[in-house]
């Protein structure tokens, strides 16, 4: 393999030749062989949009020469196209600082920047720390660059998806609005409702996490640009964070704003504390949504068998002719791990020290893995389940029909204990409620069916 020999400021490394990268990539290489989880590609995309906005707004600034900056700029725009992926070979467990990604994508900007100005016959050299570098630190820039990149999964992906899902919902509560069924209360038989009001129920639980996840977006958008190490923006141009968060806007389509304290978002990681928490609340919802449809489609003859799903694949190695509800099982499972992700991201957040918080890599690794993964399986599920997945009207009315909880309905005509009294009586000798009451005589026959009407029951019934 052929190699070079670079120099940082704590001596000489040997590289691999076709390499864009340099002294200090290598050194994180040899030094952190721990795993092989390394930061996806629309993460290292996000620091070469800032990288390029950094560049525009220096030379704008008069800190950088224009061809210097056009250099980077292009260099930057072939990082977005994914034209150099293999140049950055890192993994998560590293500095908690985030140094060593943040050199990793400015020496293979400065190296390949450089190659271009040798290809046009321009003698200029690109220096990873006084071009690309300029008015910048890890501790702003990595913070920064979470927050972008984050911000930009959720507008482009997550939020569509989570806004279908809840479409298609509130379209299959629409169509079920009248289809009667028994409710259930402590997994036992409760008072008649519809499945589109059961429906309408899961519709907004996610709403209510749309809305705080709006919220957390929002929190996203003031950046810590400018603060450097520390917050107090030494080495930095005044007029930097204003510039630099314009041409991200220019950029990203992200109103991004120059945050009103740096300190905050360096030594601590609230907003993404934050993100995260709304991902927690949206795998919770997530979770009741997918069990309550798993226990409705259970059977298909032994269980409630009240919903039926798709049938999309095989499910037994064994059983012939099984059909398991692997959509909802993948959305769970994705759930349980977008909540064990917030304690993680949640306890890291809370390991700032002083100035700066040095658990920034775990943090985004774990956001950024849960905002893809819930995103992900909310369109399969909306695809390959709820789109497809209509009501047993007939075992429903089955259900309903056969409920002794019907005799709620009678409270107000013969009172509560009464109708305890025959409700227990149906049960104990195997008849129907109006069969109970007729032997009894507790309530005429037509008063009975003037009452136990299950379509009457579904709403607000009393005049007094």
């Amino acid at each position: 393999m052929d190699v070079r020999t670079e120099s940082d400021s704590m001596g000489q490394v040997t590289i691999p030749a076709d390499r864009l990268y340099g002294a200090q990539t290598q050194r994180s290489i040899n030094m952190f062989k721990i795993g092989h989880d390394r930061f996806p590609m629309v993460f290292i995309q996000s620091f070469a949009q800032l990288k390029k906005a950094a560049a525009l707004a220096n030379a704008e600034l008069g800190l950088l020469p224009k061809e210097k900056a056009d250099l980077i700029a292009s260099v930057c725009d072939e990082i977005i196209a994914g034209e150099h992926d293999d140049h950055f070979p890192l993994v998560v467990w590293q500095t908690g600082s985030g140094t060593q990604t943040h050199m990793n994508v400015n020496e293979v900007i400065s190296h390949r920047a450089t190659q271009k100005a040798k290809a046009d016959g321009k003698k200029i050299t690109v220096d990873s720390h006084d071009d690309v570098n300029i008015s910048q630190s890890s501790n702003d820039v990595f913070s920064a660059v979470m927050q972008i990149a984050t911000a930009q999964m959720w507008k482009d992906k997550f939020f569509p998806s989570l806004d279908s899902l809840i479409q298609s919902l509130n379209k299959k509560s629409e169509a079920y609005k009248a289809v009667m069924k028994i409710g259930r209360t402590h997994m036992m038989d409760a008072t008649p409702m519809t499945f589109g009001q059961e429906l309408s129920g899961y519709v907004a639980q996610l709403e209510f996490g749309l809305k705080a996840a709006h919220q957390a977006y929002e929190g996203l958008l003031p950046l810590p640009l400018g603060g450097t190490a520390i917050g107090t923006g030494l080495n930095t141009h005044p007029r930097f964070a204003e510039a630099v968060c314009k041409k991200l806007d220019e950029l990203t389509g992200v109103k991004f704003t120059p945050a009103a304290n740096k300190f905050a978002l360096i030594a601590a990681h609230d907003p993404l504390v934050h993100a995260s928490s709304a991902l927690k609340l949206l795998a919770v919802s997530c979770i009741k949504i997918g069990n309550d449809l798993r226990l409705l489609a259970s059977g298909p003859r032994t269980g409630f068998g009240e919903v039926k799903l798709p049938a999309n694949e095989p499910g037994s190695s064994i059983m012939p002719g099984k059909v398991n509800p692997t959509q909802i099982e993948a959305l769970t499972m994705v759930s349980i791990q977008v909540i064990g992700n917030d304690f993680a991201i949640t306890f890291a957040g809370s390991q700032g020290q002083l100035e700066l918080n040095t658990y920034k890599p775990l943090m985004i690794h774990n956001l950024m893995q849960s905002t893809e993964l819930l995103g992900d399986s909310m369109n399969s599920f909306r695809e390959h389940c709820v789109d497809g997945m209509e009501p047993d009207v007939e075992r429903m009315r089955e259900h309903l029909d056969r409920s002794l909880m019907l005799v709620t309905a009678l409270n107000p005509l013969i009172g509560y204990d009464n109708a305890a009294k025959l409700a227990k009586y149906a049960l104990d000798h195997g008849l129907t409620l109006r069969e109970a009451a007729e032997k009894l005589g507790s309530v005429s026959m037509a008063d009975f069916d003037r009452v136990v009407r299950p379509e009457t029951m579904v709403g607000p019934n009393l005049t007094k």
